[in-house]
C-alpha cells in the first residue's frame, strides 16, 4: 500500500490515481510518451483525457465512465435514462456537495424546503429525490467534461498544474460525509420530539 501526498489515504501499490481524492501519484505525473497519445504529445499535455476524467472522479471513476458510456454517440452526447442510488437514497444536497458540484447543491437544499412550505405535503421531496436519482448522472457527466475540457484548453500547464486543477474542481469531500450524519441525526431528533408532542398529525402549517 502507499499513502497519497494529498490526502494521506493508502492505496494499492499499482494505483496510479488516489482512489479518495482522485490526485495522480508522482510517477503517474513523469508517465513516459508511450503512454500518451499522439495529440497529447502535440500540445504538450502530460495526461491523456481517459487519465483526467479519472482523476477528476476519484472514488468509484469506473462505475461512473460506465454510466458515462450511454450518454456518448457518433455525434453528440444526449440523455439516456440511468439511476444513481446515491443521490436518492443519501439526499441529493449531500451527493452534490460531496462531489462539488455547489450551484445543484444549493437548488436541492433550498426546492425540497420550499416546495413543502408552499405545498404543505411533505412527500413533494420524494419527487426531488426521483429527479436527482434520474439525472444526477447525466449531470455529473456534463459538470466533468466542461471542467476537463478547461483544463485541456489551459496553455503552458504541466503535470502539477494539472493535477492543482483536477484536485481543486474534482474528487470528493469526504466531511460531507460527516456532515450527512449529523443532519440525519438531527432530523431523527426532531422527528422523534415532534412525534411524542403530536405535531406530525397536525401536518405543515400553512
Amino acid at each position: 500500500m502507499k499513502p497519497c501526498r494529498t490526502c494521506g489515504q493508502a492505496n494499492p501499490d499499482e494505483a496510479h490515481f488516489c482512489h479518495q481524492c482522485g490526485s495522480p501519484f508522482s510517477e503517474q505525473a513523469r508517465a513516459p510518451e508511450n503512454q500518451t497519445s499522439s495529440s497529447d504529445q502535440a500540445t504538450g499535455h502530460p495526461f491523456t483525457e481517459p487519465q483526467l476524467w479519472r482523476a477528476f472522479i476519484g472514488p468509484n471513476a469506473d462505475r461512473y465512465l460506465d454510466q458515462f458510456k450511454k450518454f456518448t454517440t457518433d455525434s453528440a452526447p444526449r440523455f439516456a435514462l440511468t439511476w444513481h442510488w446515491p443521490a436518492f437514497l443519501f439526499d441529493p444536497f449531500l451527493w452534490f456537495l460531496y462531489r462539488k458540484m455547489y450551484l445543484y447543491a444549493l437548488v436541492y437544499a433550498v426546492g425540497p424546503v420550499l416546495s413543502a412550505y408552499l405545498t404543505g405535503d411533505l412527500a413533494v421531496g420524494l419527487v426531488w429525490r426521483i429527479m436527482a436519482g434520474v439525472s444526477a448522472n447525466y449531470i455529473y457527466y456534463w459538470h466533468i467534461k466542461e471542467h476537463v475540457g478547461q483544463i485541456r484548453g489551459a496553455r503552458g500547464l504541466d503535470a502539477v498544474g494539472q493535477e492543482r486543477l483536477l484536485r481543486d474542481a474534482g474528487g470528493v469531500q469526504p466531511y460531507v460525509i460527516w456532515l450527512g450524519v449529523a443532519l440525519h441525526l438531527i432530523l431523527l431528533a426532531a422527528l422523534i420530539t415532534a412525534s411524542q408532542e403530536g405535531l406530525l398529525d397536525q401536518g405543515l402549517p400553512q
